[in-house]
């Protein structure tokens, strides 16, 4: 029995090397599905000698993290992002359940801790936050969906001791980027899905997400960084149902021309 490593990258140069070096002890393979990045994402990852590097077109969250998970060759599997670091806790945890051979599950919840630059964030709905990154690799699928992706299993989870750091914050541009190309996928998922949205909707759901953000689930407890948090996170709920509005508006056109 070993660990599979897997990460879905672009563009990840600047992360890169610290969570190779995060995970380096405790992987038996390391398998990275880029998406054909533009920068030194791939001649990083050379310089490993547990790195698998594969190339891919992406298509979604879900088809790729689904092809990642078919090239792991190890029972078990930790799943993570290129911008997420698991502590030595956890590590230690992973490799005494791996090495027991006996566990009683075969999908366990990890704490998230969400790092807004060096801030942690402990209010607005990031704070406590437990996600299934460590399963076995035959007992878990991802759902197909382009973005919001999520593990799909029939199997009871563990809790497990430890945590992964999240580090969200790149630089500014790196974060507008982000949250462009996810309103991007979310607002065409939205459409596919039969969603509806008017501009009463688009001038509303801002501001309120923004208050229920910041007041609500305590973001101002963060301070400035939950300031950050709750007006980006309105941003971008404007973004995609702005972009959704545009999607169903040219739909409509395109039907009333093939007329």
């Amino acid at each position: 029995m070993g660990v599979s490593v897997a990460v879905i990258t672009y563009n990840e140069e600047e992360n890169i090397k610290r969570f190779l070096d995060s995970v380096n002890d405790i992987a038996d393979e390391i398998i990275v599905v880029d998406s054909y990045s533009k920068d030194k994402t791939k001649e990083r990852c050379s310089e490993y000698s547990q790195v698998k590097f594969y190339e891919k077109k992406f298509n979604g969250y879900g088809e790729q993290k689904n092809y990642a998970l078919d090239l792991c060759t190890n029972e078990w599997v930790l799943f993570l992002d290129a911008d997420e670091i698991p502590d030595e806790e956890l590590k230690k945890s992973i490799r005494k359940i791996v090495d027991s051979g006996n566990s009683k599950f075969e999908v366990y919840d990890i704490k998230f801790n969400n790092y807004l630059g060096t801030h942690l964030i402990e209010h607005g709905g990031w704070g406590r936050v437990f996600r299934e990154r460590f399963f076995k690799r035959n007992a878990a699928k991802y759902s197909p969906d382009r973005i919001h992706e999520y593990l799909m299993t029939d199997n009871d989870k563990g809790s497990i001791k430890g945590s992964i750091n999240h580090y969200t914050y790149r630089n500014i541009h790196h974060y507008l980027s982000k949250m462009n190309n996810y309103s991007d996928m979310m607002a065409e998922k939205m459409f596919e899905s039969g969603r509806k949205v008017n501009q009463l909707k688009i001038i509303v759901n801002p501001p309120f997400q923004f208050f229920k953000t910041y007041f609500l689930k305590l973001g101002f407890l963060d301070g400035f960084a939950g300031f950050y948090i709750a007006r980006t996170m309105a941003f971008y709920n404007f973004m995609k149902y702005i972009k959704l509005y545009s999607i169903i508006k040219r739909s409509k056109l395109e039907k009333k021309s093939a007329r």
